[in-house]
């Protein structure tokens, strides 16, 4: 009987075992949505680097956050993302922008040896979350700089977007609103296409400043010695 019980109670954790991975279904895994972004019919176009883009340090994990109620952040348990969240941003820019302004030369930041663009955007994303009863929100700030490194624009966004509560509807609303994103950089890095290329002029050396003549010193009158008059005259 002792030699029996052993391969029962075997089967039995068997079973156990199987009706938990039964009863435990995976987890959904998410990305962002690029959209439908058609491919520039330019080979060349604009030169553009995008970013950095940084994004905030709460975003870069696996798990999908959920904005609650009362402001606080708690892990979804029924999502999370299918890799970087700040790749699938770049992604999501870079084909948006892309198309926009019809060019094949855009390039993620650092760029590419021998790269120089018309325009930087450089680009922070503090917030990008939403939550069951609270909308996709997005707040970001982006600048440009031209070709000679100087400031042209700068600006605050905060853009919202509505969805029916369920995590891949957020997931819907959040890539709707890099879309958005992308569609105000398009609008204002256009402008600066075909800046001309400022070529300094080479700089004449500096001369030496001619030396200033000194004043004319007075003549040097020798000074008289006392005569000695304690000199003894020895006669012979």
């Amino acid at each position: 009987m002792m030699t029996l019980r052993f391969p029962v109670a075997l089967m039995l954790v068997s079973l156990l075992g199987l009706t938990g991975c039964v009863h435990s279904p995976p987890i959904p895994m998410f990305q962002l949505d690029a959209g439908t972004p058609e491919v520039p019919s330019k080979k060349a176009g604009m030169q553009v680097l995008l970013g950095p883009v940084t994004v905030a340090d709460y975003l870069q994990r696996e798990t999908l956050l959920q904005r609650q109620a009362d402001g606080t952040l708690t892990a979804a348990p029924d999502g999370r993302w299918a890799g970087s969240l700040a790749a699938d941003i770049d992604q999501v820019l870079l084909r948006q922008l892309s198309w926009r302004l019809d060019s094949q030369r855009l390039v993620l930041a650092p760029g590419n040896p021998g790269f120089t663009p018309e325009v930087q955007v450089l680009l922070t994303i503090s917030r990008l979350d939403s939550g069951p009863q609270r909308p996709a929100v997005l707040e970001a700030q982006w600048r440009l700089l031209d070709r000679a490194g100087q400031l042209r624009d700068s600006r605050l966004v905060r853009l919202e977007e509505a969805h029916a509560g369920t995590a891949a509807d957020q997931v819907r609303a959040q890539s709707k609103l890099l879309q958005q994103l992308a569609e105000q950089l398009a609008a204002a890095v256009k402008p600066l296409e075909g800046q001309p290329v400022v070529v300094e002029a080479p700089r004449k050396p500096a001369t030496a400043a001619p030396a200033k003549a000194k004043d004319p010193q007075p003549p040097k009158i020798p000074m008289a010695a006392p005569v000695r008059t304690d000199v003894e005259v020895f006669r012979f």
